[in-house]
């Protein structure tokens, strides 16, 4: 077992999407002045560590994951001095703060890539993957994650180069060191300022194949995943980036991994490894996948759930770290992807909370989850924002002949946007996050559900995370405990039992709006934590959550 005491082991983190936060200087986009009027309630939500989407300076053609310059501050987020006093606020209240370390690719306005795009050669011409046409055309059939070709022609250097994502978001040629030491040298330049520690965006992107061949056809491009996911040098790059700079802070680490399994993660974040304290696996994020990805309706099967997180709390027990998320800016809200939305909302957001947070590893709550936020409900596609989902409904739609009502209906179940509404403070105009226009149309359900009203009601969603969280910095099981898994062949119940030393908590989560009998259930054991007031006998009603505590 893995119980070395680590600060980020005990912490429970709060990512923040800045620019739907909160507003503090009235243009409709959230900043870090609107941050910074918001630490009192992280201080009362009880959270130890911010996690901050994007702040640095860009273009947004994908909301700040296409920087222009590292090392300045996002003209519509504020300046330097206020991120400075951002931090030392947060600081001054126990709250740590992490970037978000967006390094597989830059802005195509990075001076780096204006450089490398000249035609004459230069120190920066190798800084991206620039490839000559072939038969003239792309240098191979590779698809993007947002749709469309991988390769963009430039017209200048008369090649194409690489790009995973947006057009805009060339990626960087990790093999030239002067790459990784500008990087690295950036990334020294944060920490001296007193930061926290990094969430890195698609990390394990970062090395790429030497074999620049046609990928199988999937849609209409080549399947590019086997020529970049967990590339031939990652570790040897992660490795470095460990010696040279994470090893000399005391700091928390975290890469997104896409489409990584256990025993990738055990390489990447194994306590043995020297490269991060842990990864965002995004497994329980991909279920459901089918003909078109992630676009469509299929429901959440809570068996092949159950089984994802067993296997990632098994697989790591022993050897790292596990990461613990519903949602993040990438996803679907919660509530409405593995709850009920609807007449079981509150009772499905309070189960999601206690189900996640009595797991072993670190929790990440995304913006608004504490608060129950749903999913978006546009029914209109002018109100997406997203480059991922206008792409993905143009191609669909316009290219393979879905209907446009059926990829509406997946907008609104998969769809980014539905994470970057607003945040829901009251029921004032547009549900307190700014006096202006919003850059995002706010979720209309704002009235009935906003911190404000959750603040003032004891049983809140609100109220119920802030029980859990305190639960975690109280009970040393919650953090160290084994974990067990029981009923792992039911299709309704979620149910761990988490043990330490003499302690035993028993955690029964019902996936369904039915009751569901359940002889594991006790009469006698004191109950830790429920999100309903008093037991029924053997029965889980409709979304409960209930966990028990036993002294051996």
């Amino acid at each position: 077992m893995n119980n070395e005491k680590k600060w980020w082991k005990e912490a429970v983190v709060y990512q923040i999407y800045p620019r739907s936060f909160m507003d503090g200087n009235g243009d409709g986009i959230g900043d870090l002045k609107g941050v910074m009027e918001k630490l009192d309630y992280l201080s009362y939500l009880g959270i130890d560590v911010i996690w901050m989407s994007p702040i640095f300076q860009s273009p947004n053609h994908d909301n700040g994951y296409d920087v222009s310059d590292y090392q300045n501050i996002m003209d519509e987020f504020g300046t330097m001095d206020e991120f400075e006093l951002l931090l030392e606020e947060s600081h001054k209240r126990g709250i740590k703060i992490i970037l978000d370390l967006v390094v597989n690719h830059t802005s195509d306005e990075h001076r780096w890539f204006q450089k490398s795009c000249e035609d004459k050669e230069n120190p920066y011409w190798d800084y991206y993957i620039w490839k000559p046409a072939e038969d003239g055309k792309e240098p191979t059939n590779w698809g993007t994650w947002f749709g469309g070709s991988a390769w963009e022609y430039n017209e200048n250097r008369k090649r194409y180069y690489l790009h995973l994502f947006s057009p805009h978001q060339p990626d960087l040629n990790w093999k030239n060191p002067s790459v990784r030491k500008e990087v690295y040298d950036m990334m020294h330049w944060w920490l001296e300022k007193g930061i926290d520690g990094f969430r890195m965006d698609v990390i394990n992107l970062i090395s790429k194949s030497e074999d620049f061949s046609d990928g199988k056809l999937d849609g209409l491009y080549g399947n590019v995943r086997p020529f970049c996911l967990n590339g031939p040098h990652v570790h040897e790059y992660l490795k470095e980036m460990n010696e040279k700079v994470l090893s000399q802070y005391d700091i928390m680490t975290i890469g997104e991994a896409t489409e990584i399994m256990v025993e990738d993660a055990k390489e990447f974040a194994g306590t043995d490894r020297n490269e991060l304290d842990m990864v965002f696996q995004l497994e329980h994020m991909d279920m459901g996948k089918g003909q078109y990805g992630k676009w469509n309706d299929a429901p959440v099967d809570l068996k092949e759930l159950k089984d994802i997180f067993q296997r990632w709390q098994d697989g790591l027990c022993d050897v790292g770290w596990n990461t613990l998320f519903w949602s993040n800016h990438d996803q679907p809200r919660a509530v409405s992807r593995f709850g009920d939305d609807g007449a079981y909302w509150e009772m499905s957001a309070k189960m999601l909370a206690i189900c996640l947070h009595m797991m072993r590893g670190t929790p990440f709550i995304y913006q608004g989850e504490e608060i129950g936020m749903t999913n978006a409900g546009f029914s209109d596609l002018q109100e997406y924002r997203d480059v991922e989902s206008l792409n993905a409904y143009h191609e669909l739609v316009d290219e393979l002949g879905i209907s446009h009502e059926d990829m509406m209906k997946y907008l609104r179940l998969k769809g980014r946007d539905n994470a970057r509404t607003p945040m829901q403070w009251s029921n004032d105009a547009e549900a307190g996050f700014t006096d202006a226009v919003p850059w995002i149309s706010v979720n209309r359900n704002y009235p009935e559900i906003n911190v404000e009203k959750q603040k003032q009601e004891e049983d809140s969603v609100l109220n119920c995370y802030r029980g859990v969280i305190a639960l975690r910095h109280e009970k040393p099981v919650i953090v160290y405990g084994d974990f067990n898994m029981l009923l792992e062949d039911s299709p309704f119940i979620f149910a761990y039992e988490r043990t330490l030393d003499d302690v035993r908590l028993t955690v029964f989560c019902n996936f369904t709006n039915q009751n569901v009998p359940c002889e594991l259930l006790s009469d006698t054991e004191h109950v830790l934590i429920s999100n309903y007031k008093e037991r029924a006998g053997k029965i889980l009603r409709p979304y409960e959550a209930v966990v028990y505590e036993k002294m051996n």
